[in-house]
């Protein structure tokens, strides 16, 4: 749920990418925090493993945008890619206003990414987001691997809900700030519907 500093004039907005481990999480962060100019960086924080895996979150701040007098923050987080860390994925969930899930594109991942969606639906409801009213946007990531999963296929098994859905190969950018775009875009369609009159 967005949080509103009345005093400060802005509106802070939580996205969090979930995805299966390795799918490009991260590597979506990573490549936004590149592409933002010094003057609006800010730090990212990022707590890895040993093996360079998402252990808690990565958190990146980013400002985009007014709504009125009001600036619109958002604050963007991925969850463990190992369901193992279920309880973390939960939290980090926790007061979202928007979901990337990133898919990975090859096919010896297919049940992961069907394994994570199912993971990822479980959770929202545990912090009571319902589907039908959270934006999401699925990134169909690594679409440069060698075994490649047709789209049609990832969507049949992922896109129950016709959201939109963006091929991407993070490591080189290539649809990342589109994702971005996409759900920010989302997510503050989503705000100005409930919090319009708040902020007048």
């Amino acid at each position: 749920m967005a949080l509103i500093n009345y005093a400060k004039r802005e509106i802070i907005c939580k996205i969090v990418y979930y995805g299966p481990g390795r799918s490009g999480k991260t590597t979506n962060l990573q490549y936004i925090y590149s592409r933002l100019p010094d003057e609006r960086k800010t730090n990212m924080i990022s707590l890895a493993t040993e093996m360079d895996r998402t252990l808690f979150f990565d958190f990146l701040p980013l400002d985009l945008g007014k709504i009125g007098q009001y600036t619109i923050k958002y604050q963007l987080y991925t969850v463990p890619g190992q369901v193992y860390y279920d309880s973390t994925r939960k939290l980090v969930l926790q007061g979202a206003d928007g979901v990337v899930f990133v898919a990975d594109s090859q096919q010896s991942r297919f049940e992961d990414n069907i394994e994570n969606m199912d993971n990822m639906n479980e959770n929202l409801k545990k912090n009571d987001l319902s589907l039908d009213e959270i934006p999401i946007v699925l990134q169909f990531n690594k679409r440069d691997v060698v075994d490649l999963t047709p789209i049609e296929d990832l969507s049949k098994a992922l896109n129950l809900r016709g959201w939109d859905q963006i091929e991407a190969i993070a490591i080189s950018g290539i649809g990342v700030i589109e994702t971005l775009k996409l759900i920010s875009n989302k997510v503050l369609s989503s705000i100005k519907g409930k919090y319009s009159k708040k902020v007048r």
